[in-house]
């Protein structure tokens, strides 16, 4: 991974602030899907769910203009308020209020290189918590953003 791509890859601030300053387009989220749903397996067991067990998904597109920059999906256990948090969030980044919370933790950061075939080039994930909150953060950096951004796609 180039040095330009680890910079990106594996900040531990906001995204979101970091996209913003980076785009030279409006910045928005778009809301693509949210719902209850069964996580994935491996998205369940760092947030302590039985492999049956339900929580909130929330999928978005970081948007530079209308040039998708990051897919981002959020899963939050139904039991916990980052269940609401996340519901009303509407698109409005996560990030946002994520960062505000001065109790915050985050995990270590996952980090894998998407197939060459597929839309993303990077995944990057990592769980938070804040108080009794704990939500699973996934992002895929597009290859729309590294044309944007002169970043090579390896």
């Amino acid at each position: 991974m180039s040095t330009a791509w680890w910079q990106w890859v594996a900040s531990t601030d906001s995204l979101t602030a970091r996209l913003i300053a980076a785009s030279e387009r409006p910045f928005r989220v778009k809301l693509v899907h949210q719902g209850v749903e069964r996580p994935r397996r491996d998205e369940a067991q760092p947030l302590g769910l039985a492999p049956t067990e339900v929580a909130w998904v929330r999928e978005v597109m970081l948007m530079s203009g209308e040039r998708p920059w990051v897919a981002a999906r959020s899963i939050a256990p139904l039991d916990r308020i980052g269940c609401r948090r996340l519901r009303t969030l509407g698109e409005r980044s996560l990030g946002s209020w994520l960062f505000a919370q001065h109790d915050l933790r985050r995990d270590p950061i996952e980090v894998a290189r998407v197939s060459p075939a597929g839309a993303g080039l990077w995944l990057r994930r990592s769980r938070f918590r804040h108080g009794t909150i704990q939500l699973l953060v996934q992002e895929c950096f597009q290859r729309e953003m590294a044309e944007d951004l002169g970043l090579s796609p390896t």
